[in-house]
């Protein structure tokens, strides 16, 4: 069962990765009348415009896919060194819940749709997208690996670590992410997940960096979704087929990592 989850996550993000070299048409070349349905016009029907659906799919896919993948890593990278460092060195420490926990919870309180709002109106590209989506997975990220750290940071060989004067880098990266591992990578797919649904929301309000972008697609085929709905659930269904096959990814390599520790 596992390698076939694996062989379904492979072809699709190869079919993601490949699609404007798959792609029938240009994404903005015209092909046929607006809002043709599947047939001679194309496998999918043709936007308002006229362009091929399927094309405008495959070329949206990859910018979104890469974006999301960046994101939820720089996100995810980072929460999990403040988590894990705060599990070490929060306890008779205050300046370390000052300087690193305090500002991370008010982080936590804006909505992620605003803080994408505010990191695109002052950088309006794919760098702010991607700072802004992981501003978004910094804070729970480091929340949840630190709740896993503090369960393990009182076992013995972390403390003999400590007592033998290892470095915070030792410390962090052969004793205890180890013992998280599991956690990390499960919230690491929660992350990617909402990365891929903030990405598509930049793109839903015209923030997106792509023409082609799977959230600009969708906002462009709602008025004529009753005519061509296959303009609406082609790049839909794209966004929920990516979040299923991450989170199925993410659950096995949990799985595998919690076996091998064990």
């Amino acid at each position: 069962m596992t390698k076939t989850k694996w062989a379904v996550f492979g072809l699709a993000a190869l079919i993601i990765l490949c699609g404007p070299w798959l792609a029938p048409y240009a994404p903005t070349a015209p092909v046929g009348p607006p809002y043709a349905p599947p047939g001679t016009s194309g496998l999918l029907g043709t936007d308002q415009l006229g362009r091929d659906v399927l094309s405008r799919l495959l070329h949206g896919g990859s910018p979104m896919l890469l974006t999301s993948v960046l994101a939820a890593l720089i996100g995810s990278g980072a929460g999990v060194a403040t988590g894990l460092f705060t599990a070490l060195a929060a306890p008779g420490r205050r300046w370390v819940e000052a300087v690193f926990a305090r500002p991370l919870d008010l982080l936590a309180a804006v909505p992620p749709i605003l803080v994408l709002l505010l990191v695109l109106t002052a950088a309006p590209n794919r760098a702010g997208l991607v700072l802004a989506v992981a501003l978004s997975s910094l804070p729970l990220s480091a929340r949840i690996t630190r709740a896993a750290a503090e369960q393990v940071t009182g076992r013995a060989h972390v403390e003999a670590a400590v007592a033998r004067g290892e470095s915070w880098a030792w410390l962090l990266g052969r004793e205890v992410l180890p013992l998280v591992a599991g956690t990390v990578l499960a919230d690491f797919g929660i992350r990617f997940v909402g990365a891929v649904y903030l990405v598509a929301a930049a793109g839903f309000l015209g923030l997106g960096t792509s023409a082609s972008d799977w959230g600009l697609l969708i906002v462009e085929a709602l008025p004529g979704a009753a005519l061509q709905p296959w303009a609406l659930l082609a790049p839909v269904t794209g966004i929920a087929l990516v979040a299923v096959t991450a989170n199925l990814m993410s659950d096995a390599l949990t799985r595998r990592s919690r076996g091998l520790l064990g």
